[in-house]
């Protein structure tokens, strides 16, 4: 089979969508998490479960952190300790997140020679692609590089992107997260993969839930048919 990666910004929907379509797909579906939000997160390291709890006793956010925010990104201290404080502190949290990146994976290696469609609630190139794969000339720490690099050449990418697309106005009315410039750069972040992938499509996520839903499913459907006839 093949798999399928709905992306889009906070708001779009993807976690509704993708957990109905598990169901109302008329093919054998396998809905992951593909993003680094435990709270979301249908598969999680041992490891991970400890980072998070000693988070929680911190009183800090429970979830993992994603793509840095550049304009909250801190250059390295030139100050040879701390920068080698800073490098193994980013070291061992990068570490930590590709191997949650290789065990899910390894998950989605297992449904796919199940025979099912692996449709993934984000995916962690898209959501790093622009913001850490991307070479902005800003010099980062060496775990940080070794994990863009690793999701640029060696981990497996969807074989189809949909991008939900929204105005940022609308995706902030809907949770009113992060503000609306941020959001506004996160999707065109997320747009300007149409260059860079083979498959990939979007929906306008302003229409009704089940108007998405049903493009979504037949965009699906449609690249599920493409596969046979080129296996024929």
């Amino acid at each position: 089979m093949f798999t399928v990666a709905l992306i889009g910004p906070d708001g779009a929907g993807k976690s509704t969508i993708g957990q109905q379509l598990e169901h109302l797909l008329p093919l054998p579906v396998k809905y992951v998490y593909m993003g680094v939000n435990l709270e979301s997160s249908n598969l999680v390291l041992p490891t991970t479960r400890i980072l998070l709890e000693i988070k929680r006793a911190r009183g800090a956010r429970p979830d993992m952190a994603g793509p840095p925010d550049p304009e909250r990104v801190k250059p390295l201290p030139k100050n040879k300790l701390k920068r080698a404080a800073v490098e193994l502190k980013v070291g061992l949290r990068m570490a930590n997140l590709m191997a949650e990146e290789w065990f899910r994976q390894a998950v989605v290696w297992r449904h796919l020679r199940q025979g099912n469609i692996v449709l993934f609630d984000r995916h962690f190139f898209a959501d790093y692609y622009a913001r850490e794969i991307v070479d902005d000339g800003i010099p980062k720490p060496i775990g940080r590089r070794m994990h863009s690099y690793m999701l640029k050449h060696y981990y497996p990418k969807p074989d189809l992107i949909i991008c939900l697309d929204a105005p940022a106005e609308v995706l902030f009315a809907r949770k009113g997260e992060g503000t609306p410039a941020l959001l506004e750069r996160r999707r065109q972040e997320y747009l300007q993969l149409r260059n860079v992938v083979e498959h990939f499509a979007t929906v306008d996520a302003t229409q009704s839930q089940a108007e998405v839903i049903r493009q979504v499913k037949d965009l699906i459907c449609n690249f599920y048919q493409l596969k046979l006839n080129h296996q024929a």
